[in-house]
């Protein structure tokens, strides 16, 4: 079976843990094609990491080179020094160093992107910039505004850092968080959940920094009309950056999604780039591009000409 190379990328802005220089992580996938010159940049959600797009990965490869990226505190990426750096800012600019590094090792080179919740939003900060910006954008159920039942049922999760007696308990714990990803085989569900997981002395942790959790946890707390209004300052800004947003781009939604409701779905098919939205029955947050319908998808949309 075909596997990707890990590989890691000197970053700039906030340091690692104990003032040391930063580097990001990522996934390459060779395409099948060596002289392809065509990348798809991936970047995952929250609290997970880069092989969450092992499969849409695996069915990309025939044509493209695929990029899956562990965004900072998460997987093999360093841990940052002050968590309240974890923010859009800092993940934004890291994606922007490795895009400007791919364009210039491959001058001309098709970058597209496929981002899932937080790398949806990820995807959106550097599509609003003509500089950066991917030649398509796939916004895997995410948009300019957030639920705030999500977030707070995020909230009940990040950051708690539990470990696990065994492998399976924690994948048990991993599935009693994700009800949204829908149903998946036994052998699915284990190739998404074994990589987030690490071992240490005899026990199961969770493979990211829980400090992920203090900026979030810093929005949520207080009064909540407070953190309500935050958050609906932040949806302003948002949609700042989709309405900036030239490239063709695709909306998929899971149709039970608790956190991108129909009503902005459909919005955004009329403002900004004008997505096209793809719903999938019976998945909530968020597809997890393992299954053939959801795979399609993407691809049919990367590949037209």
């Amino acid at each position: 079976m075909q596997e990707p190379t890990l590989n890691f990328l000197p970053v700039n802005g906030p340091t690692a843990l104990g003032g040391e220089p930063r580097r990001m992580a990522y996934w390459d996938w060779p395409a099948a094609n060596a002289g392809t010159a065509h990348v798809v940049v991936c970047v995952h959600g929250l609290s997970r990491q880069g092989r969450d797009f092992d499969a849409l990965a695996r069915s990309l490869t025939s044509r493209c080179r695929v990029i899956a990226v562990d965004v900072a505190g998460r997987g093999h990426s360093d841990w940052l020094q002050d968590p309240m750096t974890y923010q859009l800012g800092t993940y934004a600019a890291d994606l922007a160093t490795l895009l400007m590094q791919l364009r210039a090792q491959t001058p001309g080179v098709r970058i597209d992107w496929v981002g899932t919740s937080m790398g949806g939003l990820i995807g959106m900060a550097l599509a609003s910039q003509p500089a950066l910006a991917p030649h398509r954008l796939v916004l895997n159920d995410v948009g300019p505004v957030i639920q705030w039942e999500a977030l707070q049922r995020i909230g009940n999760y990040l950051g708690l850092n539990p470990s696990f007696v065994s492998e399976q308990a924690a994948m048990d714990y991993l599935a009693s968080i994700s009800p949204g990803f829908g149903p998946h085989s036994p052998d699915q569900w284990r190739a998404l959940s074994l990589p987030m997981l690490r071992e240490r002395d005899g026990r199961w942790w969770l493979h990211y920094d829980p400090a992920i959790a203090l900026p979030f946890k810093a929005l949520m707390a207080g009064d909540e009309s407070v953190s309500r209004q935050a958050v609906r300052d932040g949806e302003t800004a948002l949609w700042g950056l989709y309405d900036a947003i030239t490239a063709q781009t695709l909306l998929l939604r899971g149709a039970e999604s608790d956190l991108l409701t129909s009503e902005t779905a459909e919005l955004m098919t009329r403002r900004g780039p004008g997505a096209r939205c793809v719903s999938f029955e019976g998945v909530g947050h968020a597809p997890t591009l393992v299954t053939a319908d959801q795979q399609t998808a993407v691809r049919d949309f990367l590949w037209a000409t």
